[in-house]
């Protein structure tokens, strides 16, 4: 039998399995086997889909045996064709990542996910069978030669899937065959450490965060949804002196909160002297999930060389739950609306359509919150299996020390 001190590695292997999911390092190369992207990640896929009897959850990782799909992968051409990484894993499923770029900085513009249906590892009971897809744009973003870094999660929201990419390292257009030691840090993370401060007084990129403030939309039938949350408005815009420009704006108690209870629409309405942001949340056909489906913005910048900025997105999925339930998340979740605007929410409950004297239902936790408890768990697993093996230890080393005295 193996000494206790043997089994600490796996102990350990354990507790990093657990903690966080395998990352990957995907290379496109041209002809010439000169790399033009490069992307290191982890990531994980939440899909809801339909069954004979109502809708199910599924959730996979991204495998280590995902590898680049190089007859999908492309270094792009200049002004015909810009840079493409698809990576391929399991029985049809793919992730690609479409690149574009300005004179300054480069992006995921588009991202596209195709599933297998008739997986059954993944999709048990699933009412219809074979390959299925989404696509989203997404706020993955850098300045040109630089990479981008985002050790916070971010998540991307495709309908019915929603992927999240944690320690995500990616970039495109290499001029090297390597990473930039330059980096652009993502928005969750905060601002880039070598952002340089302008010289003149603006809001900080992230300012400290919002307050969290309770809503309340009632309707004819009484209280239609329940939250208890703090905003924040990331907004992008070009100054009057042409500089473009990131501001977050945190939504105060003392805005004027409104709303409307419709059969298949709930809308919370949060207005203040230079904004009006919309957020209406649907439910799916079979009426057993809410979830925020649309957020819409009216602001005026006075200092944008348009003031005025609409931006709206009607095809998100985001914090969703089982009607009935409350959605609680205690991790920021990082809304992506239009190129221009997207959305932070920081300590979220909310609750649409079934409320049941004015409280909220049973909690379903965010995928993020359940990640972060996994740490300690594992930690606490591994000291348990310690005390365990030092127990064990104890005791053989007790009954052989008996075992040397004989009675006479």
């Amino acid at each position: 039998m193996a000494a206790p001190g043997a089994r600490r590695p796996l102990l350990l292997l354990l507790l990093a399995g657990l903690a966080h999911g395998a990352s990957a390092l995907f290379v496109v190369k041209d002809i010439n086997g000169t790399a033009c992207i490069m992307a290191n990640f982890s990531a994980s896929f939440f899909t809801i889909y339909d069954t004979g009897h109502g809708s199910q959850n599924s959730t996979f990782e991204l495998p280590s045996s995902a590898e680049v799909l190089n007859s999908n992968s492309s270094c792009g051409k200049e002004n015909v064709s810009e840079p493409i990484l698809t990576i391929a894993f399991g029985n049809g499923y793919l992730l690609k990542l479409n690149f574009t770029r300005n004179a300054t900085r480069y992006s995921v513009q588009n991202m596209y996910f195709a599933y297998n249906l008739s997986d059954t590892q993944y999709f048990q009971n699933a009412s219809d069978k074979g390959i299925y897809s989404v696509d989203s744009t997404t706020d993955i973003k850098a300045d040109i030669n630089k990479t981008y870094r985002c050790l916070s999660a971010i998540q991307v929201h495709m309908r019915n899937v929603t992927i999240t990419f944690s320690d995500a390292t990616i970039q495109a257009y290499l001029s090297n065959s390597s990473f930039s030691k330059e980096e652009t840090r993502c928005t969750q993370d905060g601002p880039s450490p070598t952002t340089v401060p302008p010289p003149s007084p603006s809001p900080p990129l992230v300012p400290t965060n919002p307050t969290v403030i309770k809503y309340n939309v009632t309707g004819e039938n009484g209280t239609c949804l329940l939250a208890s949350m703090a905003l924040q408005l990331n907004v992008t815009y070009l100054k009057k002196d042409n500089m473009t420009v990131t501001r977050a704006l945190n939504i105060s108690p003392n805005d004027t909160a409104s709303g409307s209870c419709n059969l298949r629409v709930v809308t919370l309405r949060v207005e203040s002297k230079n904004s009006t942001l919309d957020l209406k949340f649907g439910m799916n056909g079979s009426s057993s999930l809410f979830f925020l489906q649309e957020v819409q913005l009216n602001i005026t910048l006075l200092d944008a060389k348009d003031p005025k900025l609409f931006a709206s997105n009607q095809s998100l999925r985001a914090l969703q739950a089982t009607i009935g339930n409350s959605y609680k998340c205690n991790t920021e979740e990082h809304i992506y609306v239009t190129k221009e605007f997207s959305l932070n929410v920081f300590s979220v409950q909310v609750q649409a359509f079934k409320v049941e004297s004015d409280r909220f239902g049973s909690v379903e936790e965010c995928m993020q919150d359940g990640n972060n408890m996994l740490i300690p768990i594992a930690v606490g697993g591994a000291l348990a299996g310690l005390v365990l093996i030092v127990l064990i230890a104890y005791l053989i080393g007790r009954k052989r020390s008996h075992a040397g005295y004989q009675t006479i």
